[in-house]
């Protein structure tokens, strides 16, 4: 009886052994093709990464190389489809040009959605990677922006969620601080800044004095163009913040790296 037992046990115990052999094969193989997978993206991002640096120099823009990293599991089906759900791209101290002068864009973060990389334009780099929906997020330097207005000695920055603006002024021979500011508005490609309700401590009662604070403000209320953005982005809104303007803009059906 006891023998018949033993016998019965053996084969359950091989099968046992052999189930949790093909388990933690399975989860093996698991890891070598999550492994392989994320190798595949990282060889796919350098690649992206150098188009990208190309198409960023061809719009005369230069900045330090770009970061690139592609979204959704797993990458090779992807690779395959020649589609991809996600492309991050950040591009650093970006320098562009407006009317000769240079203006500093520190980050310039890109949401590429459903782009379109065929693996042989991945492989020889010629060919066309197109996104079908591009956001971008640039941030300008309050420095670059106070130049443009060229008025010695303005400074802008942030105040509770305004542009605001400090600069010294000469007001019938009296030298003031003027303090005040401004409302943003886009279009064409251009920041509208219209300056309103500047004070002076110290500003004489007279209406000549108020109309030269007001003729100030006028003269310092202006559009001033933006940087050409990678990738065609079209501004659609700006935001002052702490660490400068902040640009929000977009794009549609735009390759993202330069075409061989």
């Amino acid at each position: 009886m006891a023998a018949a037992q033993a016998y019965e046990e053996r084969p359950r115990r091989r099968g046992r052994k052999v189930l949790i052999g093909f388990v933690v094969l399975l989860l093996v193989l698991g890891g070598l093709l999550v492994v392989a997978d994320r190798v595949a993206a990282g060889v796919a991002e350098r690649a992206i990464a150098d188009q990208v640096k190309q198409q960023v120099a061809q719009q005369d823009v230069r900045s330090a190389p770009p970061r690139v990293e592609v979204g959704g599991f797993p990458f090779l089906t992807q690779v395959a489809a020649g589609r991809y759900q996600h492309i991050s791209i950040v591009l650093t101290d970006v320098q562009g040009s407006v009317q000769g002068e240079a203006v500093s864009v520190p980050r310039l973060d890109v949401d590429a959605r459903n782009v379109r990389a065929p693996l042989d334009t991945l492989r020889t780099g010629r060919g066309d990677v197109v996104a079908e929906s591009i956001d971008g997020r640039a941030t300008i330097t309050y420095e670059s922006l106070a130049k443009m207005l060229d008025r010695p000695g303005l400074t802008l920055g942030e105040r509770n969620g305004k542009l605001a603006v400090t600069a010294p002024v000469d007001i019938l021979g009296v030298k003031l601080t003027v303090d005040g500011t401004a409302d943003l508005t886009v279009a064409d490609g251009k920041v509208g800044l219209r300056f309103h309700e500047l004070t002076a401590e110290g500003l004489p009662n007279l209406p000549l004095a108020r109309t030269a604070l007001a003729n100030y403000a006028k003269s310092i209320s202006i559009n001033v163009p933006l940087p050409e953005l990678p990738f065609h982005l079209d501004v659609r809104k700006v935001e002052p913040k702490p660490e400068g303007l902040v640009v929000t803009a977009d794009a549609r059906d735009v390759p993202i790296n330069a075409a061989g």
